[in-house]
């Protein structure tokens, strides 16, 4: 059984801290939401299953506080640390920007070529945010000695790298566009 991606990020998050549905969806957007997207319409309905499941529980139960705070169980730990160790399930990339491509010849070449111009202007400052996320890292030396180190930067070496090439195939494709 295929089990929703959603309850692996939330006992990622509340693996590394306790917290409510909106400081879940704090931290995924502060840190894996340039490779991992969730919304609070995913999380909150997950949270409650897996609070129902037993593989989280509330750490303020006895509050009069409305704010649902949790904690990773044991089970939830367990069953976190065994995705980890599955295989990963392929996913083929849905991209509009390469469908509208394919069928490009049916726009105005204008209009294609505005199109990759402004994925490309985008695509430029997206790296601009990694680069000055790299460099906070590498000028951070208590971050460098954590051992997750090694583990937040290979997300971000990898976002680096994809959008250089990005990049380089955004510049390729207006070249050829343009040339035709």
């Amino acid at each position: 059984m295929i089990k929703n991606k959603t309850r692996y990020a939330i006992l990622g998050a509340l693996s590394l801290m306790q917290g409510s549905g909106y400081d879940i969806k704090k931290f995924c957007d502060n840190s894996i939401s340039h490779f991992w997207n969730e919304n609070y319409g995913h999380i909150y309905p997950v949270l409650a299953q897996l609070e129902k499941e037993g593989c989280i529980e509330q750490v303020n139960q006895n509050s009069d506080n409305r704010r649902k705070v949790y904690q990773s169980t044991q089970k939830g730990k367990e069953e976190f640390t065994s995705w980890l160790m599955t295989p990963i399930d392929y996913q083929p990339a849905r991209s509009e920007l390469l469908l509208k491509l394919f069928y490009g010849n049916f726009a105005p070449k204008d209009k294609i070529l505005l199109m990759l111009n402004e994925v490309r202007e985008s695509k430029m400052k997206q790296l601009d945010e990694f680069k000055r996320i790299e460099d906070s890292y590498i000028d951070d030396e208590k971050a460098q000695e954590s051992e997750v180190y090694v583990y937040w930067v290979a997300p971000l070496r990898y976002g680096i790298i994809a959008t250089e090439a990005f990049i380089k195939w955004c510049d390729e494709t207006i070249d050829r566009i343009e040339n035709k």
